[in-house]
């Protein structure tokens, strides 16, 4: 199999993360959307990234999408993602909260990479670092109710704990003048203690600047 896009996206990452978990081997294809968006078109009709090219060629598109595929070819009981009830519906939530909180700091790089700074609309922005601050806000709620050193569904770990862990870090690598250090001090511990596992630390690549 063959997975196209870059470990600094914080949904490309966690799909590598998942393949390594699972003792899947795959050849990363390193590329950028901005500079080799005509290869990742050849694959992927968006240009976008995760893609993963499995043996017969078939292209999957999306991390939730190549992700249920990867936990369906495991089998149900090492699939990463719980398979029904509470705990299903807890590790959806958490991860559809970080994917907001990233998607609200992806639209405030945006905003300043693609436009000249005396453009910024700076109500947008503020609109997005509340929005992205009130997700990160609830997941640190959570991990202090769950506490801090376990998983945060389930006592293994899931999706949730993938996906959150790639969120953050891709926040506070690319917005690190959004935060200060004393911020989210349970979710950081979190994220630190997942970091340090073989597979986060493999799939680990600080974000820079999209080359276009």
């Amino acid at each position: 199999m063959k997975l196209i896009g870059m470990y600094d996206s914080p949904f490309v990452r966690p799909v590598a993360i998942s393949m390594k978990l699972y003792g899947m081997p795959y050849e990363h294809l390193n590329w950028s959307v901005g500079k080799d968006f005509d290869q990742i078109r050849r694959h992927n009709p968006l240009g976008r990234v995760p893609t993963l090219v499995l043996d017969d060629g078939e292209a999957l598109i999306e991390t939730s999408a190549i992700l249920d595929y990867l936990d369906e070819r495991a089998g149900a009981e090492r699939a990463l993602l719980p398979r029904s009830g509470r705990e299903r519906r807890t590790a959806l939530r958490l991860i559809a909260i970080g994917t907001g909180a990233t998607e609200k700091g992806r639209d405030q790089m945006y905003e300043r990479i693609y436009r000249p700074k005396e453009k910024w609309h700076e109500p947008w922005l503020d609109r997005c670092r509340m929005q992205m601050h009130a997700a990160l806000a609830e997941l640190e709620r959570y991990v202090v109710q769950n506490g801090a050193t376990s998983w945060l569904v389930g006592g293994r770990m899931t999706r949730a704990d993938m996906q959150v862990t790639c969120f953050f870090t891709l926040l506070t690598d690319s917005l690190a003048a959004e935060f200060k250090p004393a911020d989210y001090p349970a979710l950081r511990a979190f994220v630190a203690r997942c970091e340090a596992l073989p597979e986060f630390v493999a799939t680990r690549e600080k974000w820079s600047m999209p080359a276009y």
